[in-house]
C-alpha cells in the first residue's frame, strides 16, 4: 500500500517546484533568516528530504550575498512565489551535489524547452 503522505510532495514543495517553472522569485524564511531566491533545481537528497538548490540574491545571509544555496525543504517557512527579475548564479566549477534525485532542473526542464 502507498503512503499517499511519502507519495505527495507538500505545499512548500509544490510552491518551489511551481517557481521554478514559471521562473518566478521565492521569498521565504530558512532557518530563520529572510532570503529571497531563485529556485534551479529541486528533488531530494541522499537521505529523502526535500531539497532545492537556489540562487539567494537578497535578503539576510551569514556569508556574502548572492551566493548558491542548498536548502532543506523542512526548514523553510513563510515560502511566496513573486514576479521579478529571474536571477542565476555564475557556473559552477563543480557538480551540485545538493539534490541527489532531481525532479526539475531550471536548465532542462524550463530553459531547453523554451529553446524548442
Amino acid at each position: 500500500m502507498i503512503d499517499l503522505e511519502e507519495a505527495m510532495p507538500n505545499q512548500t514543495y509544490t510552491l518551489f517546484r511551481n517557481a521554478i517553472l514559471a521562473e518566478q522569485q521565492v521569498t521565504c524564511v530558512y532557518e530563520g533568516r529572510y532570503r529571497e531566491l531563485c529556485p534551479h533545481i529541486i528533488g531530494t537528497n541522499k537521505r529523502g528530504e526535500e531539497t532545492m538548490l537556489a540562487w539567494q540574491f537578497s535578503g539576510e545571509s551569514s556569508g556574502p550575498l548572492p551566493q548558491w544555496r542548498c536548502l532543506k525543504l523542512a526548514n523553510v517557512s513563510g515560502a511566496r512565489a513573486r514576479d521579478g527579475h529571474w536571477h542565476e548564479g555564475g557556473s559552477h566549477r563543480t557538480t551540485q551535489t545538493c539534490v541527489s534525485n532531481i525532479d526539475i532542473d531550471i536548465d532542462i526542464n524550463v530553459h531547453v524547452r523554451k529553446l524548442r
